[in-house]
């Protein structure tokens, strides 16, 4: 288990979808647009649901709309939604809001918030000596930073009305989201002092959400990553506490059911609740939490899955147990709701609707919960067995 798979399964989305991105960057005109419909209103019992939601790769509007729609159907009043600098400011200094504006449009019609997280660094913004080694779009120098806050503050204005908290990048603490750089959490606690105040200054209202931090057993050292325990600590010591509203932590099961015991040899679901001692130990208890991943997978040939029944079993578990035991965490937010286009391997089974709109058993069993249809014991589904 651990980090080498997890680099895979976003190695496989982004090639997945790189051909999606690519259209996105000459969009159709805006007069072409799909109609909003009346505005509606999610019919929830369970406000901690919520899903990441992968629609900034998709191109036709209308399928757009029927993930939100279904997204309402489901009872999840927020979603996680990524807003890719790079979509927005090609070019330096000239924004393109077409993506993040039908996004937005549609969101609020269903009467869904968003809890938007920002990255993915445009070209201009990345070094450009020929001589040097190419960099990735998850590669943001230290001399753009200033270049990210100016983004993201403008962005928080701009969707003031339609978003509830921004996250600041994206699991900073494995080298594949800091440009295939050894991480550094003192940077990144340079980026949060950059970012936060002008943020704060353009929508004093919205919350500012630090880490996304990956879980993985990663030691100092390692050139794959660094557990988020180390990390978030020497976040802390770099300065950092001043600088967010929020943690955002991500979490999954694995192999063990919600209630499992948290280990820092372990990663499981309860881990997170590592994270929140350290933020504690640091006076930071009057901070939420925001579980912006978590979720369980049900491959029946990927080595880190459990059986359909227990995933849907333990997804609901799991928000049962955080409603009764986090009264830290403001939304738990499943990863991940539909992708774009089926990626023909594991993490296929990591979402509750599939490519082309079939409901999954999972949708059905949270909606369930969310709705407050049923109990999880309830519900139709056979009771996991252990192990």
């Amino acid at each position: 288990m651990g980090l080498p798979r997890r680099r895979r399964r976003v190695a496989v989305l982004l090639l997945a979808l790189s051909a999606l991105g690519i259209a996105q960057i000459h969009p159709r005109p805006v007069d072409d647009q799909v109609p909003l419909g009346e505005q509606q209103n999610v019919e929830t019992a369970k406000p901690l649901v919520c899903v990441h939601t992968l629609l900034e790769n998709e191109v036709d509007e209308a399928k757009i709309k029927r993930s939100l729609e279904l997204t309402r159907e489901l009872g999840a009043a927020t979603i996680v939604q990524f807003f890719p600098w790079a979509y927005a400011e090609a070019e330096q200094g000239r924004y393109e809001w077409f993506i993040a504006d039908r996004i937005a449009r549609h969101a609020k019609r269903q009467g869904i918030r968003i809890i938007a997280r920002l990255g993915l660094v445009p070209a201009w913004a990345r070094p450009s000596d020929p001589a040097a080694p190419p960099t990735t779009l998850n590669f943001l120098p230290e001399e753009s930073f200033a270049d990210f806050a100016r983004y993201a503050a403008a962005f928080a204005e701009r969707y003031a009305d339609a978003i509830d908290a921004v996250i600041i990048w994206n699991e900073p603490n494995l080298s594949f989201e800091w440009g295939f750089r050894p991480v550094d959490p003192a940077a990144y606690a340079r980026l949060l002092r950059i970012s936060y105040p002008r943020i704060k200054a353009a929508n004093p209202a919205v919350q500012v959400l630090a880490g996304a931090l990956a879980p993985t057993r990663e030691q100092a050292g390692s050139g794959a990553g660094l557990n988020e325990f180390d990390y978030l600590s020497a976040m802390y010591q770099a300065g950092a506490g001043e600088f967010f509203d929020a943690l955002a932590i991500h979490t999954y099961g694995y192999h063990d059911s919600p209630s499992a015991e948290p280990n820092p040899d372990r990663l499981n679901f309860r881990r997170a609740e590592l994270l929140r001692e350290i933020m504690l130990h640091h006076g930071d208890e009057h901070k939420p939490a925001f579980i912006t991943e978590f979720g369980w997978n049900d491959h029946p040939r990927w080595t880190g899955a459990v059986r359909p029944s227990q995933r849907s079993a333990y997804t609901v578990q799991a928000f049962e147990y955080a409603e009764q035991h986090w009264d830290w965490a403001e939304n738990l937010c499943l990863w991940a709701f539909r992708f774009p286009a089926d990626t023909l391997s594991y993490p296929d089974n990591f979402t509750l609707v599939s490519a082309d709109f079939t409901l999954k058993p999972i949708y059905y069993a949270l909606q369930d919960y969310a709705r407050g249809w049923a109990r999880s014991e309830d519900t139709w589904l056979p009771t996991p067995r252990a192990g």
